[in-house]
């Protein structure tokens, strides 16, 4: 009898370990990347956003536009060297576009060589018609930005027209903006012309493109939101990313002097100055929020 029922237990815990190695496997992509496992997109998208369809009074004014700077990149190399299929993160993208423009504001959509914006579409909210409708009404604009050279070259004397500058986050926006002398110029550019700088996740590791050249740190001093490094430790337990960052973001971000408000990957948003940050894609309404009611108060 005893020996049946230790069959029985080892059979079932056999069994339960097959089940959790299928349901943590990253998905292995047509190109060799890997996006989250069927585990990892159940804990960690959703299929509709918490968006609030809030009416603003809409600004009618000259600043008008928000320049939105997107990765072109897809694929993250990982210290395994595996491959995850990321790009920007369309909740963090959209739904804070969403409160821009119920709050008036119009976008310039900008990739660093005018390469098309590669969205995680694994992670796309694809039953809420608000992220639906604001995708589709841009998706010609997605899939022919501009060149960021290009806006610099052509739209930093007229500063007039904008209201800030937004990063989406998404793990792409860790393979190039950080690194990019171009993002550095806007972010400059966007700072001595008193506008608003808006990120959230791992967007704010494009800040680090300020430091390029021996630069010195151009948010030293900031408080900010950012998603946390221990989270993206942990994620590879449920097969999110397929094995763990070459590089910590936030810690990176806090050696050169800035204050991480948060420490779990929640809906923290914060300002400090021009600076609009939030912590992670569940902060992606509260950010809207956030940069919609500060640019009215500002601009009004």
């Amino acid at each position: 009898m005893i020996k049946k029922v230790l069959i029985g237990l080892v059979s079932f815990i056999a069994l339960a370990l097959v089940v959790i190695y299928f349901i943590t496997k990253p998905t292995l992509e047509e190109d060799g990347s890997y996006s989250p496992s069927s585990l990892a997109l159940n804990l960690g998208t959703v299929s509709v956003t918490d968006f609030e369809d809030i009416q603003y009074t809409k600004y009618e004014g000259e600043r008008s536009k928000v320049l939105v700077i997107f990765t072109e990149h897809k694929n993250l190399q990982m210290k395994n060297g595996k491959m995850f299929s990321t790009g920007n993160h369309p909740v963090e993208a959209l739904v804070p576009m969403l409160h821009l423009k119920n709050a008036g504001f119009d976008f310039e959509i900008v990739t660093p060589t005018g390469k098309p914006v590669v969205f995680e579409m694994w992670a796309f909210p694809n039953e809420d018609k608000n992220v639906k409708a604001i995708y589709n009404e841009y998706k010609t604009n997605f899939e022919q930005p501009k060149k960021l050279t290009d806006f610099i070259t052509n739209s930093f004397a007229n500063d007039s027209s904008y209201a800030a500058v937004f990063i989406p986050g998404g793990h792409g926006a860790t393979i190039d903006l950080p690194k990019d002398s171009n993002v550095a110029k806007t972010l400059n550019w966007a700072h001595e012309s008193d506008l608003f700088t808006i990120t959230l996740c791992h967007g704010p590791a494009a800040l680090l493109s300020t430091t390029l050249d021996g630069q010195k740190f151009l948010y030293e001093g900031y408080g900010m939101a950012v998603f946390p490094d221990a989270v993206d430790e942990m994620t590879p337990m449920v097969g999110y990313l397929p094995g763990h960052m070459t590089q910590g973001w936030s810690e990176k971000l806090k050696d050169l002097g800035a204050t991480i408000v948060n420490t779990e990957s929640d809906k923290t948003v914060t300002i400090d100055r021009k600076l609009i940050t939030g912590a992670s894609p569940l902060a992606s309404n509260e950010l809207g929020k956030l940069a919609a009611e500060t640019l009215l108060k500002e601009l009004h």
